[in-house]
């Protein structure tokens, strides 16, 4: 067995299980990149897996392999540049077990991440949210179930993965009504809750009487509900809301679309981004800053502030034939 092998299985146990504790979201999609490199290296090198060494993954190798996941799997700039951070992260690793590797590694760990475009974020506005807050049929079990959630995931900007994760002891309807979460990177927050949220989730906990540890919308067996089943229900009310809201048909809405809807919501309130970013768990404040970038309104406001210039309408006419010639070209 190669040198490649061992440093490959001490990554995962010593630096991410034990060392940094990795979450298991990271774990496996370390996992999945690292799969990819080394059945991509393979086929490559003609040699089996267990036979690769750490030379094998030169710079050039992984630059090919970078272009096999764009253009070969379609992989986007973004998920691009996260199979490199976890590339760097074995190869910062493999530099403190092997220095006899040190080139090889240092080339590597110089390829850059690409820069990607940053789209503007997609929410609703208020009444494309209460279009789709009143499309769950609430005579219903599940109807009554999916709207707390919406309404709950709307109001507070909880991640997919907090909202299914919820039990009922997270839920506290008394005075100072809140919901406490493990977020990303096992932070825990609370996020209060409005008089209207609080109304609905006391419905809903009644009719759910379920034990603390028991998850706040379960599914119709009991078990929680999967992130695949939180986003076809989203998708579902979305698409039958368009009858009611033709503009939701343009959006493509997913769980996370509410989370960007919350932040909005606290936006336009007037809310400081720094608080924003205390509200929905962002480890930067630059994080937040494309809720800005996506504020029309917030813009008009500046526009309105500023004096307009005060040039005549109208074409520019070259003085010289010459320069009109130039200008034609």
């Amino acid at each position: 067995m190669s040198a490649l092998a061992p440093t490959l299985q001490a990554f995962f146990t010593d630096r991410l299980i034990r060392q940094r504790r990795a979450s298991p979201h990271t774990i496996t999609a370390y996992r999945n990149t690292l799969r990819m490199l080394i059945v991509f290296t393979a086929q490559r090198t003609g040699r089996p897996a267990h036979r690769l060494d750490v030379s094998d993954l030169d710079a050039p190798l992984i630059a090919a392999f970078l272009d096999h996941l764009e253009h070969d799997r379609a992989n986007s700039v973004r998920t691009r540049n996260a199979r490199l951070a976890a590339i760097h992260s074995l190869f910062r690793f493999a530099a403190l077990r092997h220095p006899e590797h040190a080139a090889d590694i240092e080339r590597v760990l110089a390829i850059p991440a690409k820069r990607a475009a940053h789209a503007l974020v997609t929410y609703l506005t208020e009444p494309e949210l209460d279009t789709l807050l009143a499309n769950p049929d609430r005579s219903t079990w599940t109807g009554r179930r999916d709207h707390a959630l919406i309404m709950l995931a709307a109001q507070t900007g909880l991640r997919a993965t907090e909202l299914t994760s919820l039990t009922c002891a997270d839920l506290h309807l008394a005075a100072g009504a809140h919901v406490s979460c493990r977020g990303k990177g096992r932070k825990d927050r609370i996020t209060p809750l409005t008089a209207g949220t609080v109304a609905v989730l006391r419905a809903w906990t009644t009719e759910r009487a379920g034990g603390p540890t028991d998850p706040l919308f379960p599914t119709r067996r009991g078990g929680p509900l999967s992130l695949d089943a939180l986003e076809r229900r989203v998708t579902h009310h979305a698409r039958a809301a368009t009858c009611a809201c033709p503009t939701l048909a343009t959006k493509k809405i997913t769980p996370h679309v509410l989370r960007h809807t919350a932040a909005m919501r606290l936006l336009h309130a007037g809310v400081d981004t720094t608080v924003i970013a205390l509200w929905l768990g962002h480890e930067s404040v630059q994080t937040t800053q494309i809720y800005l970038h996506a504020d029309l309104k917030l813009k008009e406001q500046a526009l309105n502030r500023t004096t307009p210039p005060t040039s005549r309408p109208g074409r520019y006419r070259p003085p010289d034939q010459l320069l009109a010639f130039l200008e034609t070209l």
